[in-house]
């Protein structure tokens, strides 16, 4: 074989070695966070969950595909509105970000909001919450939209990373008593996400449970 030949071979098994490693440390770093999604349902007084119900918790396979860069548009001199709740009521928010990003060939934007409660809270100042539904919802996920976290900070050159591996379910999708934001018709995705959390296959809890 011509040494030219060893050169390209071993280029190609050299990249095939380092994106099975990138897959792997991925997936592990998916497996990392839903380990700590399950533990803070254990920290936090408020939750609706205890370890007992953990088996009844499901998660899409981790695809990387699915974690995509969006485009950040800062929305500028927005009011603050009353996001409708499951229970009802109603919380505040105010239109933060457009994030526009593409998947499986086609765009879409979501809006990133900020939760005016929550900002008044250092823990928490930085955070924005963005609600959505998708074509999977009341099929393999939760009918009424799941939601993600991300953090103004992490906007880097006018974008930011959305990792719907991530997208995690409500807690009204495991009880009653929760006063849960329902997603807004702005961020309905015309495709189904199947990536991060599924439906709940437990006994939805009473509000007195």
């Amino acid at each position: 074989m011509h040494k030219s030949h060893y050169i390209t071979l071993f280029i190609s098994v050299l990249f095939s070695l380092l994106n099975l490693a990138k897959a792997q440390n991925y997936d592990t770093e998916i497996a990392i966070h839903r380990d700590t999604y399950k533990a803070n349902f254990l920290k936090d007084a408020r939750s609706p969950l205890i370890a007992t119900d953990f088996e009844h918790l499901h998660f899409y396979p981790a695809t990387k595909s699915f974690k995509v860069l969006a485009k950040v548009k800062a929305l500028k001199k927005q009011k603050s509105f009353t996001m409708p709740t499951f229970d009802g009521t109603g919380k505040k928010f105010i239109r933060q970000y457009a994030l526009t990003f593409q998947l499986n060939n086609q765009n879409y934007t979501l809006i990133a909001y900020k939760n005016l409660d929550l900002a008044t809270n250092p823990a928490y100042k930085d955070y924005l919450f963005i609600p959505f539904t998708d074509q999977s919802n009341g099929k393999e996920t939760y009918a009424g939209g799941r939601y993600m976290d991300v953090k103004a900070g992490d906007i880097d050159k006018k974008t930011i990373w959305l990792d719907f591996n991530k997208a995690y379910n409500p807690y009204c999708a495991y009880s009653d008593g929760y006063r849960c934001p329902i997603p807004p018709a702005e961020n309905d995705l015309v495709t189904i996400i199947s990536a991060g959390e599924k439906n709940y296959t437990g006994t939805k809890k009473k509000a007195n449970n």
